[in-house]
């Protein structure tokens, strides 16, 4: 049997809030449908950094301390500074579809995955590239036919964990020195979890948000759930934070149909501690 447990809401109102990280002190992020990024604190205030004329996806920090944000629609990474974007790399010729989330690297590259396909447009599932942003600004495909590649979490001895959400598995990947990825495995397939955004834990566990199932998972390697925590809302992301990075921050939407998102506004930060603290990136 594994553990299971509930949530307490943090922060309500929100239209989709996506892509959380823990830095300075402060969970950042991205609502989506509202085109915004955003910060809240543990007294569960929030306010806005940027407001963009796209859809916000993922989000990272260069090695130097300069924000990085997806431009979901038009394919494109720009760097963030009081409210003004600067084109930092554009991945419309690589990307399919819609860019969504992304990791940052250490070293200061920007992993992107894409849809793939108009997901909500009713199109028929379709593979999708992972694209490598290198810091001098070269953009390269690192790894084909994931299927909607999702969150993304780096591990300690450097391997880059994938979540495929309609292929219901979390895939890993070799990094190399230079980047790139080889040796692509299944690391746990996941049964009727849909995994949307995932977070490392330092047991090597991985926290998974499943929207299909309504639940937010932690998974050891080979399938295995050993803890499940319920949130009020359906769960599209998750990040360890906090002091000791034992805060399980769980991002949730009643639904997320980009009309009906920024309309009902139906979004919340929501919490959970947890024994285990959080590692590796982001």
């Amino acid at each position: 049997m594994f553990k299971e447990a509930q949530s307490h809401v943090l922060i309500d109102g929100l239209a989709f809030p996506e892509a959380p990280r823990w830095r300075n002190d402060r969970l950042w992020f991205t609502d989506q449908h509202a085109r915004q990024i955003r910060w809240g604190d543990l007294n569960g205030q929030s306010g806005i950094l940027a407001e963009m004329n796209d859809l916000p996806g993922g989000l990272g920090w260069l090695p130097d301390g300069t924000l990085l944000v997806v431009a979901m629609t038009s394919r494109c990474l720009y760097r963030v500074s009081e409210e003004t974007f600067e084109l930092y790399a554009d991945l419309s010729s690589l990307a399919s579809f819609h860019c969504n989330d992304m990791l940052v690297d250490t070293q200061g590259r920007a992993y992107v995955g894409n849809f793939g396909y108009d997901l909500h447009g009713g199109a028929e599932v379709a593979p999708a590239k992972l694209i490598m942003v290198q810091p001098d600004g070269h953009v390269s495909v690192v790894a084909r036919d994931l299927i909607f590649p999702n969150g993304m979490t780096m591990t300690p001895n450097g391997e880059l964990l994938v979540a495929e959400t309609f292929a219901n598995r979390l895939s890993a990947f070799t990094v190399a020195r230079n980047g790139q990825l080889s040796g692509r495995r299944t690391w746990a397939e996941l049964g009727d979890a849909t995994p949307d955004g995932i977070c490392l834990d330092a047991e090597g566990a991985v926290w998974v948000a499943s929207p299909g199932s309504g639940d937010v998972l932690r998974i050891r390697e080979g399938g295995e759930t050993i803890e499940r925590v319920l949130p009020v809302g359906t769960p599209y992301a998750c990040m360890l934070g906090g002091p000791d990075r034992k805060l399980l921050f769980m991002l949730t939407a009643e639904t997320d149909d980009p009309v009906d998102a920024a309309r009902l506004r139906t979004g919340r930060i929501e919490i959970h501690t947890v024994t285990v603290a959080g590692a590796g990136l982001p």
